[in-house]
């Protein structure tokens, strides 16, 4: 494999001349377009599968996301990599799991050798500089690049996402909860623009309102230019707050607030989108991180399992898409689809390519996307990992939960992983209520074959992987402050 950094270098460079290989489908190599699409994608935090009503909530009033989904298609099978923040955003960005990026694990134990999941302030590790990102791969077609909101990939400079290929940052770098009142040795949680703090601590009431507004603004201010826009809220993940025209508005206290405002949010930019002509020029993604948790209000169901878990309820999120005139409308897409999808199917719709000197574990799925007669998901196989261990796959509709010798915990216990070998066929018992081991031994012995495969490419427990990249690391890292 070429040298990481000297090939990065080269392939962005690459990047401006247009279509490059032949991997991209003529019928949508838009570089032939007068104007290339905008792309928005809304990414909450802790967002459950049943917590908006087009999902089937029945406590939350999602107006918009409603309309939203009745203009274009719900994704009822997409899934994230991690059922927690940092792994699941580390996907997101570079189309890999978060294996393949090291990022699955915060690097500094705590207690005996017990390993975080997710970053906390002042981490040594973030993503590795030389990874490359949606943002880094559109800035050569003449994108402008925006993040608005929660980064948690890294809160040193080196790792900020005006390092990734965003011309703009304005947003909290790590988790809500992770400010000095509720760790001593934090700093106070942080509102940064680029790479300075502008606001510590931070008003949480007003977040949601005001990263919207941030984003409507970057919108106007791109109007003419092709755009990509990633609003990662920092809403409903606890401590859940809202601004005071939501606050007590709900049927399900602070957490159904913070829903209904982000709801709000998304109806605020689709409306900009409207207003300026641009709706028929710019696909919006709206999805999750993660499952939600159980703690605070929120609702997975009909699936089982919370955040943290490789049960469905922790990784498999809601994800509604809309393109104006190009995505069928009030359609449901059942296809296996994932996040790591997005970095490939952007590639495609703008005309560049995904990096070719490294694995992207994500697929094109425009054919999904656009309701192609036929299509169906590309994915043969999905992988449920816990921190560095393989817990469960997924083919087609069965899904194989793997016995676990020293089994992590989930985050929240009030469901774990299975500890013995099950089978599902998520498309008839989506609830995973229902072990059909023992009646197809044959579909058991091919998945724990492929199971192999994956503990030697992206590793298990006590087994590196032989396809992974390392994550970036910074010695003496330095607590983010006020200038």
């Amino acid at each position: 494999m070429p040298n990481a950094i000297t090939s990065r270098r080269s392939f962005l460079k690459s990047l401006s001349a247009g279509c490059i290989g032949g991997s991209l489908l003529s019928a949508h190599c838009i570089t032939q377009s007068p104007k290339l699409p905008n792309f928005i994608i809304i990414f909450c935090d802790d967002l459950g599968y049943g917590d908006v009503g087009c999902f089937g909530s029945k406590l939350h009033r999602t107006p918009n996301l409603d309309a939203m989904a009745k203009a274009g298609t719900k994704f009822t099978s997409f899934y994230v990599s991690s059922g927690v923040c940092s792994p699941s955003r580390s996907s997101l960005m570079t189309g890999c799991y978060s294996q393949r990026v090291d990022m699955n694990m915060n690097a500094e134990p705590v207690g005996k050798n017990k390993m975080r999941q997710v970053l906390f302030p002042v981490a040594k590790k973030g993503l590795n500089p030389n990874e490359i990102t949606i943002a880094e791969l559109l800035k050569p077609k003449g994108y402008a690049t925006a993040c608005i909101g929660k980064w948690h990939l890294g809160d040193q400079p080196e790792f900020l996402p005006t390092k990734q290929g965003f011309d703009l940052y304005y947003g909290i770098p790590y988790s809500n909860d992770m400010g000095s009142q509720q760790f001593n040795i934090n700093p106070p949680l942080p509102l940064m623009l680029n790479e300075k703090v502008i606001e510590a601590p931070v008003d949480q009431n007003t977040i949601t309102k005001r990263y919207t507004e941030k984003a409507i603004e970057f919108i106007n201010k791109n109007k003419d230019n092709p755009f990509f826009l990633y609003l990662p809220h920092a809403m409903p993940h606890n401590p859940v707050h809202a601004s005071k025209a939501f606050q007590g508005k709900s049927a399900n206290n602070g957490y159904g607030d913070a829903v209904e405002e982000i709801d709000w949010s998304t109806g605020q930019i689709l409306n900009t989108l409207k207003e300026l002509g641009l709706d028929e020029n710019t696909l919006v993604f709206f999805t999750s991180d993660n499952g939600a948790s159980p703690s605070y209000g929120g609702n997975n169901l009909p699936l089982k399992g919370w955040k943290g878990s490789t049960l469905e309820g922790g990784m498999r999120v809601p994800c509604i898409m809309k393109w104006t005139g190009k995505i069928p409308q009030n359609r449901e897409c059942n296809e296996l689809t994932s996040t790591m999808d997005l970095l490939p199917t952007l590639c495609t719709l703008s005309g560049t390519t995904p990096p070719q000197d490294r694995i992207i574990d994500g697929k094109d799925i425009h054919s999904l996307i656009f309701g192609n007669p036929g299509a169906r998901t590309p994915h043969q196989v999905f992988y449920y990992y816990q921190k560095d261990q393989l817990q469960a796959l997924r083919s087609g509709p069965w899904k194989l939960h793997l016995p676990l010798e020293n089994k992590y915990k989930a985050v929240h216990l009030l469901d774990t992983v299975p500890s013995e070998l099950e089978l599902y066929n998520l498309e008839e018992d989506i609830a995973e209520s229902n072990n059909i081991a023992e009646q197809h031994p044959d579909v058991v012995e091919i998945l724990l074959d492929i199971a192999e495969r994956a503990r030697r490419d992206l590793g298990d427990k006590d087994r590196p992987g032989e396809q992974v990249r390392h994550a970036g690391i910074v010695v003496s890292p330095k607590p983010i402050a006020m200038d």
